[in-house]
């Protein structure tokens, strides 16, 4: 026990010598510690004196800085406003300069003004004294040949114009002749040419159609019970069907050819399949009028790709197919159409002119006639200028519509050489057909046109109406009268008369002196 508790007293005594060896050192730590904060404070301080002081320093350096920078501006704000204040001083004094001119300058106009008032007012006095005198020698002019003023200057009038007239009609006839003789030549080489590379066709009357039937029991199967099957077919086409008693054949009329065709297909169609019921006839329509549209958009193809024109716009393209299935006076206008292109293109070949937009202008002339005239109103010219403006037709290929019937002035040679090759197309022999009557009433139309005129004896419409051949009384018409009355009945003949190609009009004159010796 007694070890034990000098083991514990022993342990107990080194514990508390390590704790006052811990405190000893503790405090000798912390004064340390201390001497350094204090060593760190003083610097820290020191270096905040310094830095202010270099603050300082520097503030005053830029104060001074922008001191001077500011007396610098200043100085120089002041010499601008002085060097503008003299500026405008010499302004103002060059605007007081100009102010005295124009003051002075104005009284000298308001001087003269005043001159030309003065001298106004005294020649109207001048001019009112000389008419005066002028009325009074006029009255006495009057009285001593025994007629008024109006009266002579109408006879002088009338005097001077009977003189004018025949000189003009002579000079006329001068420079026409001279004309013609430099261009006939031309001009007929040209259109030779052209004609001698066409191919033509002859036209073939197209106003029905046609289609046979197998016999007589197939009418009775395309009327139907109570004709439902004529009625739905002329319904859906639009056409009239003529079942008459013209054996094995069935007669199919309509003003629009397009529908007249898709008819036609439509009825050999169903006459070949044999059912004949108003469902079926409606979807063998509908199918061929896909197929005509297509031909139709084909044929106009096939015409810009002959003529070698370049791009064309679509809907001008169906309308040109459309007009494969119009004819005028017999005549396909669509065969006319490329025939006008390929002259009008030939002439302006040899002439040195777009061969290209001639025939662009010549294909185009017509097309008009292709739109249905049902939903537009108008000419064909109207309707095909308007129609070819829409779709972004230059102005040369609308001039050329517009002027091949002479419904505007042409303002292009390309607009001549289309009513040229308009012409020569529908003048050509076996170009057109027309009925008997019509051909009769042209004629005796002609004629009637010339025996209108004053001094004509008889008129003779020859050459199928292309020629007039008019003769005159001598007595009453002169040489060069017939000049004026030629042109005279060329021009109500173009105003009045619808016809093809063109008509001559010839005047004759012709003096007998006959005597008898005895």
């Amino acid at each position: 026990m007694s070890n034990m508790a000098i083991i514990s007293l022993s342990g107990i005594a080194g514990l508390v010598i390590g704790i006052i060896a811990m405190v000893i050192y503790s405090k000798a730590g912390l004064n340390k510690n201390q001497q350094n904060a204090e060593r760190i404070l003083k610097d820290a301080e020191n270096e905040a004196q310094s830095r202010i002081k270099q603050a300082v320093l520097d503030g005053k350096t830029q104060a001074h800085d922008l001191r001077v920078e500011a007396e610098k501006e200043i100085k120089e704000r002041k010499q601008e406003n002085t060097d503008f204040e003299n500026k405008l001083i010499r302004r103002e004094d060059s605007l007081n300069f100009r102010d005295e001119a124009l003051t002075q300058k104005e009284r000298q106009v308001n001087d003269k003004m005043q001159k030309v008032t003065d001298k106004l007012s005294s020649l109207d006095q001048k001019e009112k004294t000389l008419q005066e005198q002028i009325d009074k020698q006029i009255d006495v002019l009057e009285g001593v040949a025994k007629m008024s003023s109006q009266d002579a200057k109408k006879e002088l009038f009338a005097k001077v114009e009977k003189k004018m007239q025949h000189e003009t009609i002579a000079y006329i006839k001068d420079k026409e002749d001279e004309a013609k003789e430099t261009a006939n030549r031309k001009a007929q080489e040209i259109i030779a040419l052209a004609i001698e590379r066409m191919s033509q066709t002859e036209t073939q009357e197209r106003t029905v159609s046609v289609v046979s039937i197998p016999s007589e029991e197939m009418k009775g199967r395309i009327i139907g019970r109570e004709g439902r099957n004529i009625r739905a077919f002329e319904k859906m086409t639009g056409v009239e069907l003529n079942i008459d008693d013209t054996p094995d054949v069935i007669t199919i009329t309509c003003f629009n050819p397009v529908r007249r065709e898709i008819a036609r297909l439509a009825l050999e169609h169903l006459i070949r399949d044999g059912r004949i019921q108003p469902g079926r006839i409606e979807d063998v329509v509908k199918k061929y009028q896909k197929e005509v549209d297509q031909e139709i958009l084909k044929a106009g193809e096939e015409a810009v790709y002959k003529l070698g024109i370049g791009r064309i716009d679509r809907e001008i393209v169906k309308q040109l197919g459309v007009l494969k299935y119009r004819y005028s006076y017999g005549q396909n206008a669509l065969q006319h159409s490329m025939e006008v292109a390929y002259l009008a293109g030939s002439m302006a070949a040899e002439l040195g002119l777009n061969q290209h937009i001639a025939k662009r202008a010549g294909l185009l002339h017509d097309i008009g006639k292709a739109l249905n005239v049902e939903e537009h109103d108008g000419s064909h010219v109207e309707l095909g200028y308007k129609f070819c403006k829409k779709h972004g037709e230059k102005d040369i290929v609308l001039n050329a519509i517009q002027s091949h019937h002479g419904d505007v002035e042409p303002k292009y040679l390309t607009s001549h050489l289309v009513i040229a090759a308009d012409t020569i197309s529908a003048a050509r022999p076996g170009a057109r057909k027309e009925s008997a009557q019509a051909y009769i009433e042209r004629l005796e139309n002609l004629e009637k046109i010339a025996k209108e005129h004053e001094g004509v004896k008889a008129a003779y419409a020859i050459q199928a109406g292309r020629e007039i051949r008019v003769m005159v009384n001598p007595e009453e018409v002169d040489d060069l009268t017939c000049i004026k009355l030629s042109r005279d009945i060329k021009d109500q003949i173009e105003e009045e008369l619808t016809y093809p190609g063109q008509i001559k009009v010839n005047i004759i004159r012709e003096v007998r002196a006959q005597e008898i010796a005895k």
